[in-house]
């Protein structure tokens, strides 16, 4: 009696050992799309329109309950999960309204699918300008404070530099800008009127970015729905420059940017 205790003692713990295995990763899965869909969200920066703030292989945490959901904010994985509360256009849930100088990831509105990340500069009822290159909001302009230049690296090993501005917003908020051009294409504009609704984002990189300055119509993002946003964007949580490929695991060290990891995104 005792031999077929032992016996099957073994075969009871295996068993018992995969199921809580299978359980614990299905439960650790399920929080994992839990926190994707209703908290934070990871996004990777592909291009270089908001230098120096992020830089491209930033990767970054977006709160996505910052302003609230609405049904682009259901996104998991290319598939579309939209309460029926939210399918209406326009609707938002539990909606807080973004603050001048967030950094903020939306869908193209001429889409409705790319993600895109610009800084809020206008709200709803804003009047924006920009003249020479300075950003004008509701007529008082904004202070801009130069500081040192921004040392920019090509693959080739050839660097420029680049004009840096600090520039501070109406409520006090300050970020960095970048100005290569001091005749850009879009540093001298008509005056935007933000609709209700609706609101105007920027790149800092400012002379390299196709923002609300430039309308749908010919490439670029114009007015911002208020349904389109998705989040705020909070932390960089790893940095990469890129010059490591996902299987050169040696070269990982000196690829990784270590200063910008869990830095705040002002």
């Amino acid at each position: 009696m005792s031999k077929n205790k032992s016996e099957t003692a073994p075969e009871e713990i295996q068993e018992g050992g995969f199921w809580e295995t299978f359980k614990t990763i299905s439960v650790a899965i399920l929080i994992a799309l839990v926190i994707r869909t209703f908290a934070y969200e990871p996004f990777n920066i592909p291009s270089g329109s908001m230098k120096s703030t992020l830089l491209i292989g930033d990767y970054l945490f977006v709160s996505k309950s910052a302003y609230g959901y609405s049904r682009y904010s259901f996104d998991l994985f290319g598939w579309d999960i939209v309460p029926p509360s939210l399918g209406d256009e326009g609707n938002r849930m539990m909606f807080s309204e973004p603050k001048r100088g967030d950094v903020a990831v939306f869908k193209l509105p001429s889409d409705n699918k790319t993600d895109y990340i610009k800084r809020i500069v206008g709200l709803p009822g804003d009047r924006i300008q920009v003249t020479d290159g300075v950003l004008i909001i509701n007529g008082v302009a904004l202070k801009r404070e130069r500081v040192g230049d921004f040392i920019e690296t090509n693959a080739y090993g050839r660097s420029r530099r680049i004009v840096r501005y600090i520039e501070t917003m109406p409520n006090g908020r300050r970020y960095e800008t970048l100005d290569i051009d001091f005749h850009g294409a879009n540093d001298n504009t008509e005056v935007f009127v933000v609709p209700e609704g609706h609101y105007f984002a920027m790149g800092d990189n400012r002379d390299n970015s196709l923002d609300s300055r430039v309308s749908a119509d010919r490439g670029g993002v114009g007015f911002i729905p208020a349904e389109n946003l998705i989040g705020r964007a909070d932390i960089i949580f790893f940095s990469t420059d890129g010059s490591a490929q996902i299987w050169e695991f040696w070269r990982w060290p000196v690829a990784t940017r270590f200063s910008r990891i869990f830095n705040f995104i002002e």
